[in-house]
């Protein structure tokens, strides 16, 4: 398995050369950081929804209520790498503050479990659209408190 720098994965992510077993949840959440680093929540959001659906369509990964693009997991994890990088000094190196974004419990893939329940986050509804969470709200206040876990 290659290991890519930030910038070699997301050059790799952008123009659909990513090898699809490169593709995993903590290449999900580098590329994620990378771009709402670079440009904000809300435009690297709409640059993550094409960029996935895209290396999805790359791959042979169909783009359907039951598998490929989920907007629920990326619209979380968007705002959530966000919240993070803002409580992380800005002056420590885009990669280091990556890696300490994934060598964190929000790197768990079953992360997000804590606040859907498996039915809700799984469902088609949520791969479709953003749908909030039904088990407890994710609010900045509960990681400034403790910290990030």
């Amino acid at each position: 398995m290659t290991t890519y720098s930030l910038n070699d994965l997301v050059a790799t992510f952008r123009s659909c050369t990513l090898p699809k077993e490169q593709w995993t949840h903590l290449a999900h959440l580098r590329v994620g950081a990378w771009h709402v680093d670079r440009f904000g929540r809300d435009t690297a959001l709409e640059m993550l929804r094409v960029g996935i659906w895209q290396l999805n369509d790359f791959h042979g990964t169909v783009n359907s209520l039951d598998s490929g693009y989920h907007e629920t997991i990326t619209v979380a994890y968007v705002r959530l790498i966000e919240r993070f990088l803002a409580v992380v000094d800005a002056g420590v190196p885009l990669e280091s503050r990556v890696d300490m974004l994934t060598d964190r419990s929000l790197a768990e893939r079953s992360f997000l479990l804590k606040f859907w329940s498996r039915d809700l986050l799984m469902s088609a509804r949520a791969r479709a659209e953003w749908v909030p969470p039904d088990l407890e709200p994710v609010e900045v206040p509960r990681w400034a408190a403790g910290g990030w876990p």
